[in-house]
């Protein structure tokens, strides 16, 4: 995700692109969303609760099998991200639709006094290994960063279609487990409704 961002900052002076950062957002998300699923369906996960205890193969019934606090939790955490992302809290910094670099995400060490806690390492780079790369080499691998973000999309779409419609992906065909739920609606609440909690409360 960091690595799109930057990618996309390292040729904001040549085009201008001023949503270069939403589309990075998203490809390198669909990155993320790819390798996870990969991951979690060879049954590599957490060893800790809630995770441990799910026993589904399937990414999106293991989605389902959270509890709502620890989906809303992950929820948070990206949309963290998002906020930190849109922010420009150096001095003289600028947000892309002002002028300022797209594809830009402060570092986190940037501006440790505007912060409740320290927060880790940086989301792009955190051991500076890209510092001294050239405008030609950032330009190259944005270009791969770009290309890889692309083709994670139609592997996740790929991965998710199977598993709704048996067949619908021929290579994966028999690969994929089938999945009863809704994969568009990854937030379907099943817990109790406001009138329940209510009538807990009061």
């Amino acid at each position: 995700m960091g690595a799109l961002r930057w990618c996309a900052a390292s040729r904001a002076d040549d085009d201008g692109d001023t949503f270069a950062s939403p589309v990075a957002f998203v490809l390198g998300c669909s990155q993320a969303g790819f390798v996870g699923y990969c991951v979690q369906a060879n049954g590599i996960k957490f060893p800790w609760e809630p995770f441990a205890s799910i026993t589904a193969t399937s990414p999106p019934d293991q989605w389902d099998a959270l509890p709502e606090a620890a989906k809303i939790q992950i929820i948070l955490g990206v949309g963290f991200l998002e906020w930190w992302s849109e922010l420009r809290l150096e001095p003289g910094a600028m947000h892309y639709m002002k002028g300022g670099k797209p594809g830009y995400v402060p570092a986190f060490d940037a501006t440790p006094d505007q912060l409740p806690h320290w927060i880790g390492l940086n989301l792009w780079d955190p051991f500076k290994f890209t510092k001294d790369l050239s405008p030609e080499q950032k330009e190259a691998k944005l270009l791969t960063e770009v290309n890889n973000g692309r083709l994670a999309m139609i592997g996740l779409m790929g991965l998710l279609s199977e598993a709704k419609v048996p067949g619908s992906v021929p290579l994966l065909k028999g690969v994929i487990p089938f999945y009863a739920g809704e994969p568009m609606a990854p937030l379907a609440y099943t817990g109790p409704s406001f009138g329940e909690v209510h009538s807990a409360l009061f």
